[in-house]
């Protein structure tokens, strides 16, 4: 495959075929933070977390098992039915700010967080037993 030089000298190069490497799936180590497994575990899977997030998670001791994490990313899912963008979704003691678009937590709050807080930029709540 060769370049095509086009009038006023703008070159075109052809394009080409990424080769694809096989995936492979590291063991959970011992030593693995909090984010890590996180990731691991949720990576192309429904709803996301940004870095801001999984760090705002660990901070205030935050932890979701794989049930919490269906019913998070069954809220976003009726969000992103109404046609919302950003929403708080409250579940129990916690909330999340999700950017229902991206399918993405932005960010994590425990009950103390919470209080006396002002959510802004949010155009929907979803308030979970």
């Amino acid at each position: 495959m060769t370049d095509k030089i086009l009038p006023g000298g703008r070159v075109i190069k052809p394009l080409s075929t990424p080769q694809s490497k096989p995936q492979t799936h590291a063991p959970e180590k011992k030593g693995d933070s909090f984010q890590k497994v996180l990731e691991k575990k949720i990576k192309g899977k429904g709803v996301q977390f940004s870095k801001h997030a999984a760090d705002r998670m660990m901070s205030r001791s935050i932890k979701l098992d794989n049930q919490e994490i269906q019913r998070l990313d069954d809220a976003v899912q009726k969000a992103a039915a109404k046609g919302a963008k950003e929403s708080l979704v409250v579940m129990g003691d916690n909330a999340y700010v999700v950017s229902v678009k991206n399918n993405m937590v932005i960010t994590a709050l425990d009950g103390n967080s919470m209080r006396e807080n002002v959510f802004t930029n949010i155009d929907s709540a979803i308030i979970m037993d």
